[in-house]
């Protein structure tokens, strides 16, 4: 078969009806190999072509007659020289890093090693044998779809409520979705899922990693793997391990359907990102891909000591933003995803590690400049983990406009305040109100993404049931995952049958749920909360792919009353304009109804003062939320008209009796939420005067709504 020059790009292998191009990024490298298989259970290539051009560092050729489910590899000629930073060995094939499909995956063996593993100089030797038979290998892909009519959902941030999923966890049990199809893709767009994400009111599905993943090697010894998919092998491919045929082609296909079925229920595509480092690891992991490819400008690596890498994402190694080249592969592939799968928004796992400067500093790189001005990229949902490991990571507050980031300051917040001996109503004020603090000098209110549990931590249910963690499963000596000291429980760990402490456990649970639907800013829900999902107090699950980490969708009464009390506050939330802000409050008097936006109030009903602020382990408030006195129309010409909201919070341990303050000419405050009990009200009968008492029982919260009445 003759290779005809083709083109530097696209980079990856591309079909046009008539053949195949192939074209693979190496500044450092002196010859690229393109190998052909047959099948996946081949163990030799066959065939093995040089790509003939390089034009721009870009290696490239054009091969006639190929088709869509073609298997690939590369073998890349060039210096082993780990202490110069190179580590090319033509012995191993490695993936095409555009590759748009995964078709086999590698099988951990000594032969995925570029070095001899029982030499004496550890990496510093290159190992002569081949790895054809065990190592990944591409395969070409018909990108063409039916999208339809596939309309982007396109919901405004104020209006956004998250749900963080797992792709396979969320659907594993579900009783109602075929058994052929739990755990994937079409499970994820399926009926079922979708009937519960509506009736949940959810927004937005914020979907766990699902490039292509590679367990790491002492899981797969173990027996384990890693089920949350934080060890990328591929920035293009969906992972295999959730298309129902476990085919990489039906995984492409799969997953343009779950996005084209959500879509058509009015729900957005975040999908979970991890661009800050690679599964080959440190300088002795394996040689997958980016490593063999040029390992040079992938990797940071250290100055002084080049064969060892820097690691700011305590995974071995940081992949390179700032190399013109990677920088590149990260802006395709999003624009790919955002293009090609219509996903319609992004959270960057670990994105500090994506901005820090050439002296490993955090700052305004070349990483947010190429989004800000992208035509694609700057027009979708961009969500920050505004964290790394390096020295100076943790950059909640500093990212720049069009990004919203996870607020790890309210989560801590709400939950020392929710504990019995910590927190105070200064710093529950702040991130209730939005965390003006953290964004408004340059962002709005849904800069923040406000949580109380996500995927990595304990579930809803076991932060109000353990004290510690019990991450024994995962066979590290429950020595992995964080000691979370904003824990909540009552009474022994885990599971009780005493009626006072499960009573009290549900509460704690309605009151940090009220919390995350009345604060300002966009809510999340760590998926599976709202079933009452536990881990058993296993607060690390990344490597636990089964029931300990599946959403359990058989419930009991206590369950489904909670189900249902998440659903009406959801409800609650998004039919009240107030609690759906796009601009900070201002404390300025609203001349419709002569009071401020918002208003801190003491259990006097009256406004706090600065002494009150300032006295210590004080736990009770109330806000005042003022409505709108006359319709307001929306940008997308709908017309609401909202309430004014009185929110009372009792964080003591002790029942507390609140006065209901007046409001314009109401004569009553219409009770909607008290979260002693297990439900939402509607507009009922339940009718307060102004200025009668209300008891608040230790630890809980009340909402009442008055609507202005022309």
């Amino acid at each position: 078969m003759k290779i005809l020059p083709g083109s530097p790009y696209p980079q990856g292998a591309t079909w046009d009806g008539k053949g195949v191009n192939f074209s693979l990024f190496s500044e450092h490298a002196e010859a690229v190999e393109l190998c052909l298989f047959s099948s996946a259970e081949d163990k030799v290539e066959s065939l093995r072509v040089k790509l003939p051009e390089c034009t721009d560092y870009c290696w490239h050729g054009y091969l006639p007659g190929l088709r869509p489910g073609q298997f690939y590899g590369y073998r890349v000629h060039g210096p082993y020289q780990p202490e110069k930073g190179h580590r090319f060995n033509p012995n191993k094939i490695v993936l095409d890093p555009f590759a748009k499909a995964v078709a086999r995956l590698p099988r951990w063996h000594d032969l995925l090693f570029a070095y001899p593993r029982s030499s004496p100089q550890a990496d510093l030797e290159m190992d002569a044998r081949d790895n054809a038979a065990v190592a990944p290998l591409a395969a070409v892909i018909d990108s063409g779809f039916d999208w339809k009519d596939d309309q982007a959902p396109k919901t405004p941030w104020h209006k956004t409520v998250i749900y963080e999923a797992h792709a396979r966890g969320v659907s594993v049990l579900h009783p109602d979705v075929p058994e052929n199809l739990r755990g994937t893709y079409c499970a994820l767009g399926s009926d079922p899922i979708i009937n519960h994400l509506k009736a949940l009111g959810v927004t937005a599905v914020e979907i766990m990693p699902v490039h292509q993943q590679f367990s790491e090697m002492h899981l797969q010894q173990r027996g384990l793997e890693n089920y949350w998919g934080y060890s990328t092998l591929n920035f293009f491919a969906p992972d295999v391990r959730f298309s129902s045929t476990g085919d990489s082609l039906d995984a492409v296909r799969e997953f343009k359907e779950m996005v084209k079925a959500l879509h058509a229920a009015g729900i957005e595509v975040i999908l979970d990102v991890v661009y800050n480092h690679t599964c080959e690891g440190g300088r002795d992991g394996p040689t997958l891909s980016f490593r063999g490819v040029d390992n040079a400008s992938y990797y940071r690596l250290d100055q002084i000591v080049l064969g060892s890498y820097i690691d700011f994402t305590g995974c071995g190694n940081t992949i390179n933003a700032l190399h013109p080249r990677v920088l590149q592969l990260i802006m395709d592939s999003l624009r790919y995803w955002v293009l090609e799968m219509h996903v319609d928004g992004f959270r960057f796992d670990l994105a500090s590690a994506l901005a820090r400067d050439p002296y490993d500093a955090y700052s305004r790189t070349a990483f947010f400049d190429v989004i800000h001005q992208d035509p694609v990229l700057s027009q979708v949902k961009l969500i920050a983990e505004p964290w790394d490991l390096g020295v100076g990571g943790y950059q909640v507050g500093n990212f720049p406009v069009l990004w919203t980031e996870w607020n790890g300051k309210y989560r801590d917040a709400m939950r020392e305040f929710w504990n019995t001996d910590s927190g105070h109503i200064s710093a529950f004020a702040t991130r209730f109100a939005g965390s003006s603090d953290l964004y408004a000098d340059r962002r709005a209110p849904y800069a923040s993404i406000n949580f109380i549990t996500s995927h990595d931590g304990f579930t809803l249910q076991d932060l109000v049931s353990y004290r510690e963690k019990h991450n024994q499963d995962n066979g590290e000596q429950n020595a992995d995952g964080t000691n979370d000291n904003r824990s909540i429980n009552f009474g022994e760990e885990g599971p009780t049958s005493d009626p006072v402490v499960q009573q009290a456990r549900w509460k704690q649970k309605r009151n940090l749920f009220t919390t995350l639907m009345l604060s300002t800013g966009v809510p999340m829900i760590c998926g599976g909360d709202e079933l009452s999902r536990s881990q058993r107090g296993n607060n690390n699950a990344y490597c636990q792919d089964n029931e300990l980490s599946w959403y359990a969708w058989e419930l009991d009464d206590d369950q489904r009353s909670f189900l249902h009390f998440v659903q009406e506050l959801v409800r609650f939330r998004t039919s009240q304009p107030v609690l759906q802000r796009r601009k900070f409050f201002s404390g300025e008097i609203n001349l419709e109804n002569c009071l401020r936006d918002l208003s801190w109030l003491g259990v006097d009903g009256c406004d706090l003062t600065p002494e009150d602020w300032r006295v210590s382990g004080a736990k009770c408030l109330a806000v005042l939320l003022s409505g709108d006195a006359a319709p307001k129309t929306e940008r997308d010409g709908s017309v609401i008209k909202g309430d004014t909201i009185l929110i009372l919070i009792n964080g003591a341990t002790s029942e507390q009796n609140f006065t209901l303050p007046p409001y314009l000419n109401a004569s009553h405050w219409n009770l909607r939420v008290d979260t002693r009990f297990s439900n939402v009200v509607g507009n009922s009968e339940e009718l307060y005067p102004v200025g009668s008492s209300y008891t608040l029982t230790e630890r809980s919260m009340a909402v009442f709504t008055f609507r202005y009445q022309e």
